[in-house]
């Protein structure tokens, strides 16, 4: 079978992470097939803020569990080590789609390099709120951007999770 297909197939949400840290050369290699995913009009809107710093990737998580509403304790980045959080410019018209797909293409490299990968939501709700335009400031990031999501890398700690059924019923054919 064609790799890349092989990956789409293969490719989980892991919910639970060794705490060692990503190499920067799988870092970069990651956030590089984020960055060659397609884009409205070629716009390129998207950027990725590659967070590695355990105070702010921790910071993150609390705000996250906090908007989840999640118990206290709880890390709703499974213990992720490394957090690329992917915001996109709000005046191009196609920025959430565009932010998707640089997030799918970063999951699908991260499998391909034999990482672990999840999709964590609620990066518009941190990245609108104070405290986190505050984060992005502090890292020299200013412009209108709304959070996509987050793109939570790390090294699988367990069994990879198996695929569930694919449900019927889901493809029409206009022919």
């Amino acid at each position: 079978m064609n790799e890349v297909l092989k990956a789409i197939e293969e490719r989980r949400a892991i919910r639970k992470f060794k705490p060692d840290m990503v190499p920067q050369d799988k870092i970069d290699t990651i956030i590089r097939a984020g960055l060659y995913a397609p884009s409205g009009m070629g716009k390129q809107s998207p950027i990725i803020v590659a967070i590695t710093n355990k105070a702010i990737r921790d910071r993150l998580s609390e705000m996250n569990r906090k908007i989840a509403g999640r118990p206290e304790g709880f890390d709703p980045f499974y213990g992720g080590p490394v957090v690329l959080a992917v915001l996109a410019d709000k005046s191009i018209v196609t920025h959430v789609h565009d932010g998707s797909l640089v997030i799918g293409n970063m999951m699908l490299a991260a499998h391909s390099l034999g990482l672990g990968s999840i999709w964590i939501h609620r990066a518009q709700q941190e990245f609108e709120c104070e405290e986190g335009i505050g984060i992005l400031k502090a890292l020299g990031i200013e412009g209108d951007y709304e959070g996509i999501g987050h793109c939570v890398l790390g090294y699988i700690d367990g069994e990879v999770p198996k695929a569930a059924p694919r449900k019927e019923g889901r493809v029409f054919y206009a022919r």
